[in-house]
């Protein structure tokens, strides 16, 4: 898989949880799991599922791009660079779990960047681009095999842009029910086939069909199909 996953989605959920002071019986009663599951979560021992997922972003009023960005260190420097892509890529690190190395590649001696794209992706705040090799992607790795590549990022833009691929069997909520959280979606299908319940509409998506939608409609993917289903999505997360 291109790109390199993202090893901190747990430790992140649990600093905003304890930053805004809701306790873990709290959280879990507010997203419709329970406590264990959301301690596992938590400590990495298990990934959520797609529905799960939102459903802590809209409890705790973050966003989705909020958890591909890692955490500060903990000498107090930040877990990435101050850009992205060649410049400030993120890799998963060796050793203990968790563990986030830092690749810097910038111009030739550490100097000023030396082309348009490279001061560009050199700006401070949250980014990732303009320019995403497939090494360079961040991935989250979720329940049921689903993976999601942030394909490029701007700061303070609430705007997700994703490749995301669910494997043979893979679906977005692992109980089989519908998930709705604020903003809208746009979805195009590169390979393979997925079905989208859509209220109470199923719709068979095959390459080639694109889909939009309120995503405070009830909905939920599943791949019931041998291959892998690949798209491109756009979800605009509206501000809370």
């Amino acid at each position: 898989m291109p790109g390199s996953d993202v090893p901190w989605l747990g430790r992140r959920i649990r600093e905003e949880r304890v930053r805004q002071g809701i306790s873990l019986r709290g959280l879990a009663r507010e997203v419709g799991v329970s406590a264990s599951m959301v301690s596992q979560i938590e400590t990495s021992k298990t990934q959520p599922s797609v529905s799960t997922l939102y459903a802590i972003t809209s409890a705790l009023g973050i966003s989705i791009e909020d958890l591909f960005t890692a955490p500060p260190a903990a000498d107090g420097g930040t877990g990435v660079a101050d850009g992205s892509g060649p410049a400030g890529a993120v890799q998963a690190g060796a050793g203990a779990p968790g563990a986030v190395a830092v690749r810097r590649e910038a111009g030739a001696g550490g100097g000023a960047p030396a082309t348009v794209l490279e001061a560009l992706g050199s700006m401070r705040g949250a980014r990732l681009g303009p320019l995403v090799r497939p090494d360079d992607r961040r991935v989250l790795t979720l329940d049921s095999g689903v993976t999601w590549e942030m394909l490029g990022e701007l700061p303070r833009r609430t705007v997700d842009f994703l490749r995301i691929t669910y494997p043979p069997g893979g679906t977005s909520s692992s109980n089989g029910g519908l998930m709705r959280h604020p903003g809208c979606e746009y979805g195009f299908v590169l390979s393979g086939e997925l079905i989208l319940t859509l209220g109470f509409d199923e719709i068979h998506l095959r390459a080639g069909d694109s889909v939009s939608f309120e995503s405070t409609t009830p909905h939920r993917y599943r791949n019931e199909g041998s291959e892998p289903a690949v798209g491109i999505w756009f979800v605009l997360e509206r501000e809370h």
